[in-house]
């Protein structure tokens, strides 16, 4: 069994184009980790070698149950190296296609108030999707934590132009045209995506986003694409999708966590119009003695006055 450091590497999780996850041994603490190990090719580029260790920093700065916490750092054949919490319970992405419509509404919620953890750390994570949404299963609700901060940019750096990276099909239009920057509602477009894949089963604008879209001039480009045969949505959530998915990020909900609030947000009950008492029997007979012993005509808003009065 290969090993990095002390831990004993026991299944690959995972690979993207710079980096491996790794379910681990620390045979030391008796317990697995998660073991983000930089992609060969890469390790001698200073800047993705810097960039690495960065996401490694980041993860260990914000302390919060809804971000996954890094623990230790190495360097094995000068490959660097990261230790995590090892998340039992999968990804969002095995829940795709097979969760109930309240299920899908409370983990999409979920991951709004996990990714407001980082806004509010002043960090942009850029490539929210459901692979990086890990699961936290344990006696109660299922939790969402957010990890794979390797895209994340501080806010304070993120209103110029910077290098386009993140995952096409949750990509919000500023930040794959690079027009003018962007913010956390950036973030907030891809967890209205993440929320629709959620309860439909699959992506709004494909596998190529909303920008891909827009450039070819596909006729779902400027709106929402038809629901699947089968699927409903509620009236309300299907406006905040909406919303939140517009191509102007003023259009959005300005935060992570006023999304994931409206997305709990029960949709209100119409009240039923009150049907009018009607008159005791005395009061009937007492009218209509009235009219049988004087002759009078009554009109009939005269009639109902005086019969629910």
């Amino acid at each position: 069994m290969r090993k990095l450091g002390r831990y004993l590497l026991v299944e690959r999780l995972g690979a993207g184009s710079f980096a491996t996850v790794w379910k681990a041994y620390d045979p030391e603490l008796d317990t697995d980790v998660a073991v983000k190990v930089l992609a060969e090719n890469w390790a001698a580029n200073a800047d993705v070698r810097e960039r690495f260790l960065a996401e490694a920093r980041l993860l260990r700065r914000i302390a919060s149950p809804r971000v996954v916490r890094v623990h230790d750092v190495g360097v094995q054949e000068d490959r660097p190296y990261f230790v995590m919490d090892y998340v039992r319970g999968g990804t969002l992405a095995d829940r795709v296609g097979h969760c109930d419509p309240q299920e899908a509404l409370r983990l999409a919620a979920e991951a709004g108030y996990a990714v407001q953890v980082l806004h509010e750390a002043g960090v942009v994570h850029r490539d929210v999707k459901p692979s990086n949404l890990l699961l936290a299963a344990g006696s109660g609700p299922t939790r969402v934590l957010v990890a794979d901060l390797g895209s994340a940019k501080q806010l304070a750096d993120a209103s110029g132009l910077t290098v386009t990276t993140g995952t096409p099909a949750y990509m919000a239009p500023e930040q794959a045209f690079q027009t003018g920057g962007f913010d956390g509602r950036a973030d907030v477009y891809a967890l209205a995506v993440v929320a629709y894949e959620l309860l439909t089963g699959q992506k709004p604008f494909g596998p190529g986003g909303r920008a891909t879209a827009l450039m070819t001039d596909q006729p779902t480009a400027s709106t929402l694409p038809a629901l699947p045969a089968g699927t409903e949505l509620p009236p309300h959530v299907a406006l905040l999708l909406r919303a939140a998915m517009s191509v102007e990020p003023a259009d959005r909900p300005s935060t992570a966590q006023a999304f994931a609030d409206a997305l709990l947000t029960p949709l209100p009950q119409s009240q039923p119009t009150p049907r009018p008492q009607l008159p005791d029997r005395s009061r009937r007979l007492t009218l209509r003695a009235v009219c049988l012993t004087s002759g009078a005509v009554f009109t009939a808003t005269t009639l109902l006055s005086w019969l629910y009065r």
